[in-house]
């Protein structure tokens, strides 16, 4: 096989695996035009780093692991793996972003990592925040972290507070450690005002974004339903999603 058809065939791998453990990301992505590939690349990093806990049966175990992806990642190791190789073809994304994200994985080996909600946002915007960045910045250099602030906090939000049953499946949980006496309900009511605390937000910090970069953004958008327990269909996602990048609005 020549090289530019195992680049071909390395690309629409990475790009199915996307589809199929991220399709939200994945659709947005869909917006991107020639550059959803190179999303593609960056969401398959996010879902390589956060199934790291999941596939280790020790804290330092996984530290190791993700130190093999820091390292890789660092050392440009094309031949370790085939998102390390998509990564290494990234035009002008700066390795720092990415070894961002590898560190904002350390919390997911702990058994209970958030002491109060302060530490449970700055995880937010270590691991939702870093990647939309990178995304963002990846699309239009001139795109700013604190661009898309708000946007990856209501993800962030929205997406905690559904992975209760897994973070519970690994004897861990994601919910501070000051919310001991809060019920389910309690709870949810609180991630829903979040969320639409960060949506309320993001609307201002938006409009500074390059509109280049708004596939990077644009599935924020379905972030309120989630966190309302709604679970929209394939085409409710895809009409919220085209209104979203029309209107550069979430």
């Amino acid at each position: 096989m020549s090289a530019p058809d195992f680049c071909k065939r390395m690309t629409e791998t990475l790009d199915a695996l996307v589809r199929r453990v991220d399709p939200d990301r994945w659709l947005a992505a869909r917006f991107a035009g020639r550059r959803r590939e190179d999303l593609s690349a960056l969401y398959a990093l996010n879902y390589e780093l956060a199934r790291v806990a999941e596939t280790v049966s020790t804290p330092m175990l996984g530290e190791i692991r993700l130190a093999w992806w820091r390292e890789g990642i660092a050392a440009g190791r094309r031949e370790a793996h085939p998102v390390l190789a998509a990564l290494s073809s990234l035009p002008g994304l700066e390795a720092t972003l990415l070894e961002a994200m590898v560190e904002a994985r350390a919390p997911d080996l702990e058994p209970a990592p958030f002491a109060d909600e302060d530490a449970l946002v700055a995880y937010i915007d270590a691991t939702a925040g870093s990647l939309m960045a990178a995304c963002a910045r990846l699309l239009d250099p001139a795109a700013e972290s604190a661009m898309v602030r708000g946007a990856a906090r209501a993800w962030g939000w929205a997406g905690l507070g559904r992975s209760g049953p897994a973070w519970a499946a690994q004897g861990r949980r994601w919910t501070p450690l000051a919310w001991a006496d809060a019920d389910d309900a309690d709870i949810s009511a609180h991630v829903a005002h979040r969320v639409e605390a960060a949506l309320d937000e993001a609307e201002e910090e938006l409009r500074g974004l390059p509109v280049a970069s708004f596939p990077a953004v644009a599935y924020a958008t379905l972030a309120r339903q989630y966190a309302h327990g709604s679970r929209p269909g394939e085409l409710e996602k895809r009409v919220r999603l085209v209104a979203a990048v029309l209107r550069g609005r979430l």
